[in-house]
Protein backbone atom coordinates (compact mmCIF):
# COMPACT_ATOMS: atom_id res chain seq x y z
CA UNK A 1 0.00 0.00 0.00
CA UNK A 2 1.36 3.74 -1.02
CA UNK A 3 1.09 6.80 0.28
CA UNK A 4 -2.38 7.42 -1.65
CA UNK A 5 -4.56 4.49 -0.01
CA UNK A 6 -2.50 4.57 2.97
CA UNK A 7 -4.25 8.20 3.13
CA UNK A 8 -7.58 6.43 1.83
CA UNK A 9 -7.56 4.02 4.59
CA UNK A 10 -6.65 6.60 7.44
CA UNK A 11 -9.00 9.36 6.04
CA UNK A 12 -12.27 6.56 5.97
CA UNK A 13 -10.93 5.29 9.36
CA UNK A 14 -11.00 9.05 10.86
CA UNK A 15 -6.91 8.40 12.16
CA UNK A 16 -6.86 11.59 10.35
CA UNK A 17 -9.32 14.77 9.75
CA UNK A 18 -10.96 15.35 5.88
CA UNK A 19 -10.43 18.80 6.91
CA UNK A 20 -6.60 18.48 7.48
CA UNK A 21 -6.29 16.79 3.93
CA UNK A 22 -8.96 18.86 1.95
CA UNK A 23 -9.46 17.00 -2.01
CA UNK A 24 -8.21 20.37 -3.41
CA UNK A 25 -4.91 19.58 -1.61
CA UNK A 26 -3.76 16.26 -3.83
CA UNK A 27 -0.30 14.53 -2.70
CA UNK A 28 0.63 14.76 -6.90
CA UNK A 29 1.71 11.11 -7.21
CA UNK A 30 0.81 7.82 -8.72
CA UNK A 31 -0.64 4.28 -7.21
CA UNK A 32 -1.69 1.08 -8.85
CA UNK A 33 -5.23 0.89 -6.99
CA UNK A 34 -6.72 -2.56 -8.97
CA UNK A 35 -5.05 -4.84 -11.63
CA UNK A 36 -3.93 -2.72 -15.26
CA UNK A 37 -5.38 0.54 -13.54
CA UNK A 38 -3.32 3.68 -11.78
CA UNK A 39 -4.67 6.50 -9.65
CA UNK A 40 -2.55 9.94 -10.07
CA UNK A 41 -3.55 12.01 -7.40
CA UNK A 42 -3.67 15.38 -8.68
CA UNK A 43 -5.83 18.56 -9.29
CA UNK A 44 -7.94 17.37 -10.86
CA UNK A 45 -7.22 13.47 -10.55
CA UNK A 46 -6.18 10.96 -13.86
CA UNK A 47 -7.35 7.33 -13.71
CA UNK A 48 -5.74 5.34 -16.28
CA UNK A 49 -6.62 2.09 -17.92
CA UNK A 50 -4.44 -0.23 -19.41
CA UNK A 51 -5.40 -2.16 -22.11
CA UNK A 52 -4.31 -3.79 -25.61
CA UNK A 53 -4.10 -1.16 -27.65
CA UNK A 54 -3.20 1.67 -25.30
CA UNK A 55 -4.03 3.94 -22.46
CA UNK A 56 -7.79 4.79 -21.30
CA UNK A 57 -7.34 8.26 -19.27
CA UNK A 58 -10.45 9.20 -17.09
CA UNK A 59 -9.38 12.56 -17.36
CA UNK A 60 -6.06 14.69 -18.04
CA UNK A 61 -5.55 16.66 -15.12
CA UNK A 62 -5.03 20.59 -15.44
CA UNK A 63 -2.46 22.61 -17.45
CA UNK A 64 -0.80 23.84 -14.05
CA UNK A 65 0.77 20.44 -13.31
CA UNK A 66 0.17 18.26 -16.91
CA UNK A 67 3.93 18.03 -16.56
CA UNK A 68 3.69 16.15 -13.71
CA UNK A 69 0.95 14.03 -14.47
CA UNK A 70 2.83 13.07 -17.71
CA UNK A 71 5.46 11.95 -15.59
CA UNK A 72 3.90 9.86 -13.23
CA UNK A 73 2.32 8.56 -15.70
CA UNK A 74 5.23 7.43 -18.30
CA UNK A 75 7.01 5.76 -15.07
CA UNK A 76 3.97 3.53 -14.65
CA UNK A 77 3.36 2.43 -18.69
CA UNK A 78 4.98 3.58 -22.06
CA UNK A 79 1.96 2.43 -24.09
CA UNK A 80 0.40 5.36 -26.07
CA UNK A 81 -2.48 6.96 -24.67
CA UNK A 82 -5.41 5.56 -27.16
CA UNK A 83 -8.54 7.36 -25.66
CA UNK A 84 -9.04 10.48 -22.98
CA UNK A 85 -12.57 10.99 -21.88
CA UNK A 86 -13.41 14.39 -20.20
CA UNK A 87 -15.56 13.51 -17.26
CA UNK A 88 -16.63 17.48 -17.78
CA UNK A 89 -15.13 20.25 -18.53
CA UNK A 90 -13.64 22.63 -15.88
CA UNK A 91 -10.37 22.88 -16.63
CA UNK A 92 -8.48 21.13 -14.20
CA UNK A 93 -9.89 18.26 -15.61
CA UNK A 94 -9.21 18.71 -19.52
CA UNK A 95 -6.24 21.20 -20.14
CA UNK A 96 -3.55 18.35 -19.56
CA UNK A 97 -4.30 16.89 -23.23
CA UNK A 98 -1.74 19.00 -24.79
CA UNK A 99 0.94 16.90 -23.17
CA UNK A 100 -0.15 14.02 -24.47
CA UNK A 101 -1.18 15.31 -27.80
CA UNK A 102 2.19 16.91 -28.40
CA UNK A 103 3.77 13.23 -27.15
CA UNK A 104 1.99 11.48 -29.92
CA UNK A 105 2.86 13.99 -32.70
CA UNK A 106 6.36 13.88 -31.43
CA UNK A 107 6.38 10.03 -31.48
CA UNK A 108 4.38 9.66 -34.61
CA UNK A 109 0.98 7.92 -32.77
CA UNK A 110 -2.26 9.18 -34.10
CA UNK A 111 -3.61 11.86 -31.52
CA UNK A 112 -5.65 10.44 -28.69
CA UNK A 113 -9.23 9.93 -29.22
CA UNK A 114 -11.16 12.50 -26.55
CA UNK A 115 -14.95 11.35 -25.61
CA UNK A 116 -17.27 13.59 -23.90
CA UNK A 117 -20.42 14.65 -23.45
CA UNK A 118 -22.25 16.70 -25.90
CA UNK A 119 -23.06 20.00 -23.78
CA UNK A 120 -19.01 19.75 -23.20
CA UNK A 121 -18.85 22.34 -26.29
CA UNK A 122 -21.37 25.13 -25.39
CA UNK A 123 -19.16 25.34 -22.06
CA UNK A 124 -15.99 25.76 -23.94
CA UNK A 125 -17.89 28.64 -25.72
CA UNK A 126 -19.13 30.15 -22.68
CA UNK A 127 -15.87 29.78 -21.23
CA UNK A 128 -14.52 31.87 -24.42
CA UNK A 129 -17.43 34.98 -23.49
CA UNK A 130 -16.74 34.94 -20.20
CA UNK A 131 -13.50 34.71 -20.07
CA UNK A 132 -12.81 37.61 -17.73
CA UNK A 133 -15.29 37.00 -15.20
CA UNK A 134 -14.23 33.68 -14.92
CA UNK A 135 -10.76 34.74 -14.54
CA UNK A 136 -12.33 37.41 -11.50
CA UNK A 137 -14.29 34.12 -9.81
CA UNK A 138 -11.76 31.98 -9.64
CA UNK A 139 -8.76 34.65 -8.52
CA UNK A 140 -11.33 35.05 -5.56
CA UNK A 141 -12.70 31.55 -4.68
CA UNK A 142 -8.83 30.26 -5.18
CA UNK A 143 -6.74 33.41 -3.77
CA UNK A 144 -4.19 33.48 -6.41
CA UNK A 145 -4.17 35.23 -9.97
CA UNK A 146 -5.62 33.00 -12.54
CA UNK A 147 -5.76 34.17 -16.26
CA UNK A 148 -8.79 32.27 -17.83
CA UNK A 149 -7.96 30.73 -21.01
CA UNK A 150 -10.05 30.87 -24.61
CA UNK A 151 -8.45 27.87 -26.73
CA UNK A 152 -9.61 24.44 -25.76
CA UNK A 153 -9.35 21.40 -27.42
CA UNK A 154 -12.61 19.65 -29.11
CA UNK A 155 -13.89 16.50 -28.36
CA UNK A 156 -13.35 13.69 -31.33
CA UNK A 157 -16.56 12.15 -30.19
CA UNK A 158 -19.57 13.42 -28.53
CA UNK A 159 -22.28 11.62 -26.58
CA UNK A 160 -26.06 12.28 -25.44
CA UNK A 161 -27.00 9.35 -22.76
CA UNK A 162 -24.84 6.50 -22.83
CA UNK A 163 -21.66 4.98 -24.69
CA UNK A 164 -19.93 2.04 -24.73
CA UNK A 165 -16.69 2.08 -25.64
CA UNK A 166 -14.07 -1.04 -26.08
CA UNK A 167 -10.49 -0.57 -26.31
CA UNK A 168 -8.08 -3.53 -26.69
CA UNK A 169 -10.22 -5.81 -25.46
CA UNK A 170 -11.64 -3.33 -21.80
CA UNK A 171 -14.94 -2.62 -21.92
CA UNK A 172 -16.00 0.78 -20.52
CA UNK A 173 -19.76 2.03 -20.34
CA UNK A 174 -19.86 6.29 -20.13
CA UNK A 175 -22.93 7.49 -18.66
CA UNK A 176 -24.39 11.63 -18.80
CA UNK A 177 -25.46 12.95 -15.36
CA UNK A 178 -26.32 16.73 -14.65
CA UNK A 179 -24.76 17.54 -10.99
CA UNK A 180 -21.98 19.94 -10.67
CA UNK A 181 -21.77 20.55 -14.30
CA UNK A 182 -24.88 19.56 -17.04
CA UNK A 183 -22.14 18.02 -19.16
CA UNK A 184 -20.83 15.27 -16.67
CA UNK A 185 -19.69 11.88 -17.64
CA UNK A 186 -19.02 9.01 -15.28
CA UNK A 187 -17.42 5.90 -16.13
CA UNK A 188 -18.38 2.46 -14.95
CA UNK A 189 -15.32 -0.68 -16.02
CA UNK A 190 -17.22 -3.99 -15.60
CA UNK A 191 -14.06 -6.01 -15.85
CA UNK A 192 -12.01 -3.81 -13.12
CA UNK A 193 -15.36 -3.31 -10.53
CA UNK A 194 -13.77 0.41 -11.05
CA UNK A 195 -16.44 3.35 -11.20
CA UNK A 196 -14.53 6.83 -11.98
CA UNK A 197 -16.94 9.26 -11.47
CA UNK A 198 -15.72 13.00 -12.10
CA UNK A 199 -16.75 15.44 -9.92
CA UNK A 200 -19.86 13.51 -8.95
CA UNK A 201 -18.17 12.08 -5.68
CA UNK A 202 -15.66 14.56 -4.41
CA UNK A 203 -14.80 13.28 -0.49
CA UNK A 204 -16.20 16.79 0.57
CA UNK A 205 -19.58 18.00 0.70
CA UNK A 206 -20.90 18.17 -2.63
CA UNK A 207 -20.01 21.15 -5.07
CA UNK A 208 -23.85 21.47 -5.63
CA UNK A 209 -24.33 25.04 -4.75
CA UNK A 210 -20.92 27.29 -5.40
CA UNK A 211 -22.44 30.86 -4.95
CA UNK A 212 -20.33 32.20 -8.23
CA UNK A 213 -21.06 29.86 -10.85
CA UNK A 214 -23.60 28.61 -13.29
CA UNK A 215 -26.56 26.31 -12.12
CA UNK A 216 -25.88 22.71 -10.06
CA UNK A 217 -27.93 20.34 -10.23
CA UNK A 218 -28.41 18.64 -6.85
CA UNK A 219 -31.47 16.18 -7.31
CA UNK A 220 -30.55 14.92 -10.90
CA UNK A 221 -26.98 14.79 -9.02
CA UNK A 222 -28.28 12.16 -6.39
CA UNK A 223 -30.38 10.20 -8.75
CA UNK A 224 -26.88 9.46 -10.70
CA UNK A 225 -25.22 8.50 -7.29
CA UNK A 226 -28.38 5.83 -6.75
CA UNK A 227 -27.84 4.43 -10.51
CA UNK A 228 -23.91 3.91 -9.29
CA UNK A 229 -24.86 2.52 -6.09
CA UNK A 230 -26.43 -0.75 -7.45
CA UNK A 231 -22.61 -1.14 -9.27
CA UNK A 232 -21.37 -3.17 -6.68
CA UNK A 233 -18.24 -1.38 -7.67
CA UNK A 234 -15.13 -2.08 -5.52
CA UNK A 235 -12.95 0.58 -6.35
CA UNK A 236 -14.13 4.39 -6.71
CA UNK A 237 -11.91 7.21 -8.46
CA UNK A 238 -13.34 10.50 -7.75
CA UNK A 239 -11.97 13.48 -9.35
CA UNK A 240 -11.18 15.12 -6.42
CA UNK A 241 -9.74 13.27 -3.21
CA UNK A 242 -8.17 9.52 -2.78
CA UNK A 243 -9.88 6.45 -4.05
CA UNK A 244 -12.30 4.20 -1.66
CA UNK A 245 -11.62 0.45 -2.08
CA UNK A 246 -14.40 -2.02 -1.35
CA UNK A 247 -17.39 -2.76 -2.08
CA UNK A 248 -18.86 -1.87 0.92
CA UNK A 249 -17.60 1.38 1.42
CA UNK A 250 -18.05 2.72 -2.28
CA UNK A 251 -21.87 1.63 -1.35
CA UNK A 252 -21.98 3.77 1.40
CA UNK A 253 -19.95 6.72 0.52
CA UNK A 254 -22.51 7.43 -2.56
CA UNK A 255 -25.53 6.51 -0.35
CA UNK A 256 -24.75 8.92 2.10
CA UNK A 257 -23.92 11.49 -0.44
CA UNK A 258 -27.21 10.92 -2.26
CA UNK A 259 -29.11 11.13 0.86
CA UNK A 260 -27.24 14.58 1.96
CA UNK A 261 -28.16 15.65 -1.39
CA UNK A 262 -31.86 14.70 -1.56
CA UNK A 263 -33.02 15.52 2.23
CA UNK A 264 -31.56 19.72 1.30
CA UNK A 265 -33.76 18.82 -2.23
CA UNK A 266 -36.34 17.82 -0.40
CA UNK A 267 -36.85 20.05 2.59
CA UNK A 268 -36.34 22.69 0.25
CA UNK A 269 -38.74 21.84 -2.14
CA UNK A 270 -41.18 21.69 0.65
CA UNK A 271 -40.60 24.98 2.24
CA UNK A 272 -40.91 26.53 -1.15
CA UNK A 273 -44.47 25.05 -1.46
CA UNK A 274 -45.35 26.46 1.43
CA UNK A 275 -44.62 30.02 0.58
CA UNK A 276 -41.63 30.25 2.54
CA UNK A 277 -39.00 33.20 1.40
CA UNK A 278 -35.78 32.59 0.49
CA UNK A 279 -34.05 33.95 3.70
CA UNK A 280 -36.43 31.75 5.88
CA UNK A 281 -35.88 28.88 3.85
CA UNK A 282 -31.97 29.75 4.36
CA UNK A 283 -32.48 29.05 8.30
CA UNK A 284 -35.21 26.63 8.47
CA UNK A 285 -32.79 23.73 6.38
CA UNK A 286 -30.00 22.28 7.67
CA UNK A 287 -28.02 19.04 6.67
CA UNK A 288 -28.06 15.90 9.03
CA UNK A 289 -25.28 16.38 11.26
CA UNK A 290 -24.56 12.42 10.84
CA UNK A 291 -24.17 12.97 7.09
CA UNK A 292 -21.90 15.96 7.69
CA UNK A 293 -19.55 14.08 10.22
CA UNK A 294 -18.78 11.28 7.77
CA UNK A 295 -15.31 12.14 6.67
CA UNK A 296 -16.20 12.03 2.54
CA UNK A 297 -18.56 14.99 3.56
CA UNK A 298 -17.10 17.91 5.39
CA UNK A 299 -18.41 20.90 4.35
CA UNK A 300 -14.48 21.99 3.35
CA UNK A 301 -15.05 23.10 -0.27
CA UNK A 302 -18.70 23.77 -0.92
CA UNK A 303 -21.48 23.79 1.93
CA UNK A 304 -25.08 22.99 2.55
CA UNK A 305 -26.28 26.57 2.48
CA UNK A 306 -25.11 27.27 -0.80
CA UNK A 307 -26.19 24.28 -1.53
CA UNK A 308 -30.13 25.37 -0.42
CA UNK A 309 -29.80 28.61 -2.37
CA UNK A 310 -28.86 26.90 -5.72
CA UNK A 311 -31.94 24.89 -5.43
CA UNK A 312 -34.03 28.22 -5.01
CA UNK A 313 -32.32 29.48 -8.06
CA UNK A 314 -33.00 26.10 -9.61
CA UNK A 315 -36.28 26.02 -8.56
CA UNK A 316 -37.72 29.19 -8.09
CA UNK A 317 -35.52 31.85 -10.36
CA UNK A 318 -33.57 34.95 -8.89
CA UNK A 319 -35.43 36.68 -6.76
CA UNK A 320 -35.58 35.96 -2.88
CA UNK A 321 -39.42 36.53 -2.08
CA UNK A 322 -38.71 39.85 -0.44
CA UNK A 323 -40.42 42.40 -2.29
CA UNK A 324 -38.16 45.67 -1.64
CA UNK A 325 -34.99 43.50 -3.35
CA UNK A 326 -37.10 43.08 -6.72
CA UNK A 327 -36.29 46.28 -8.09
CA UNK A 328 -33.97 47.71 -5.30
CA UNK A 329 -32.50 51.18 -4.92
CA UNK A 330 -29.00 51.38 -5.59
CA UNK A 331 -26.82 49.32 -2.73
CA UNK A 332 -24.80 53.38 -2.42
CA UNK A 333 -28.05 55.07 -1.50
CA UNK A 334 -29.86 52.31 0.71
CA UNK A 335 -26.21 53.01 2.66
CA UNK A 336 -26.29 56.62 2.70
CA UNK A 337 -29.82 56.56 3.89
CA UNK A 338 -28.85 54.47 7.20
CA UNK A 339 -25.85 55.71 7.52
CA UNK A 340 -27.97 59.32 8.31
CA UNK A 341 -30.53 57.60 10.40
CA UNK A 342 -27.78 56.20 12.39
CA UNK A 343 -25.33 59.07 12.46
CA UNK A 344 -22.99 58.85 10.42
CA UNK A 345 -21.72 55.64 8.85
CA UNK A 346 -18.60 55.68 11.39
CA UNK A 347 -21.10 54.97 14.26
CA UNK A 348 -22.33 51.84 11.51
CA UNK A 349 -18.48 50.61 11.49
CA UNK A 350 -18.09 50.70 15.33
CA UNK A 351 -21.36 48.99 15.69
CA UNK A 352 -20.14 46.51 13.52
CA UNK A 353 -16.70 45.91 14.94
CA UNK A 354 -18.64 46.05 18.61
CA UNK A 355 -21.13 42.75 16.84
CA UNK A 356 -17.74 40.98 15.63
CA UNK A 357 -15.82 41.40 19.00
CA UNK A 358 -19.21 39.66 20.09
CA UNK A 359 -19.17 37.16 18.00
CA UNK A 360 -21.69 38.28 15.49
CA UNK A 361 -20.25 37.80 12.55
CA UNK A 362 -22.68 38.10 9.86
CA UNK A 363 -24.84 41.09 10.99
CA UNK A 364 -21.38 42.81 11.30
CA UNK A 365 -20.82 42.51 8.01
CA UNK A 366 -24.14 43.74 6.82
CA UNK A 367 -23.42 47.16 8.79
CA UNK A 368 -19.50 47.24 8.21
CA UNK A 369 -20.37 46.96 4.00
CA UNK A 370 -23.19 49.49 4.95
CA UNK A 371 -20.77 52.09 6.16
CA UNK A 372 -18.52 51.29 3.41
CA UNK A 373 -20.51 52.08 0.76
CA UNK A 374 -21.84 55.24 2.72
CA UNK A 375 -18.35 56.15 3.20
CA UNK A 376 -15.82 54.45 0.80
CA UNK A 377 -12.59 57.01 1.41
CA UNK A 378 -12.57 56.86 4.75
CA UNK A 379 -9.77 54.81 5.70
CA UNK A 380 -11.34 54.53 9.30
CA UNK A 381 -14.23 52.56 8.23
CA UNK A 382 -12.70 50.61 5.19
CA UNK A 383 -9.93 49.15 8.17
CA UNK A 384 -13.02 48.00 10.16
CA UNK A 385 -14.52 46.44 6.91
CA UNK A 386 -11.22 44.87 6.44
CA UNK A 387 -10.69 43.80 10.20
CA UNK A 388 -14.90 41.99 10.18
CA UNK A 389 -14.51 40.22 6.99
CA UNK A 390 -11.23 39.20 8.12
CA UNK A 391 -12.36 37.86 11.16
CA UNK A 392 -15.56 36.01 9.39
CA UNK A 393 -12.74 34.08 6.76
CA UNK A 394 -11.05 33.14 9.66
CA UNK A 395 -14.06 31.65 11.15
CA UNK A 396 -15.46 29.63 7.83
CA UNK A 397 -14.95 26.41 6.91
CA UNK A 398 -15.58 26.09 3.25
CA UNK A 399 -13.33 27.66 1.00
CA UNK A 400 -15.62 28.97 -0.59
CA UNK A 401 -16.74 31.55 2.09
CA UNK A 402 -13.15 32.18 2.72
CA UNK A 403 -11.99 33.00 -0.39
CA UNK A 404 -15.15 35.63 -1.00
CA UNK A 405 -14.62 36.86 2.46
CA UNK A 406 -10.85 37.29 2.54
CA UNK A 407 -10.98 39.15 -1.10
CA UNK A 408 -13.93 41.40 0.11
CA UNK A 409 -11.55 42.04 3.07
CA UNK A 410 -8.12 43.11 1.03
CA UNK A 411 -10.11 44.90 -2.01
CA UNK A 412 -10.61 47.90 -0.39
CA UNK A 413 -7.56 48.14 0.88
CA UNK A 414 -5.69 47.90 -1.90
CA UNK A 415 -7.99 50.31 -4.17
CA UNK A 416 -7.06 53.09 -1.02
Amino acid sequence: MGRILELAEKLWTGAVSADDHPPYAPLLELETIADGVAFISSFANVTAVATAEGLVLIDVGSAQLAALVHKNLREWSKARVHTAVFTHGHLDHVMGIDRFDDEARDKGWPRPRVVAHDALPARFERYVLTAGYNGCINTRQFQMPVVWPTTYRAPDVLYARALDLDVGGVKLELHHARGETDDHTWVWVPSKKLLCTGDLFLWCCPNAGNPQKVQRYPGEWARALRVMETLDAEVLAPGHGVPIIGAGRVKQALSETAELLEDLRDRTVAAMNEGMRLDDIVRLVRAPERLLGRPYLHPVYDEPEFIVRNLWRQYGGWWDGDPSRLKPAPSAELAKELSTLAGGAAKLAERGRVLAAAGDLALACHLVELAAQAEPDDAAIVKARADVYHARARRERSLMARGIYTAAADEPIKRA
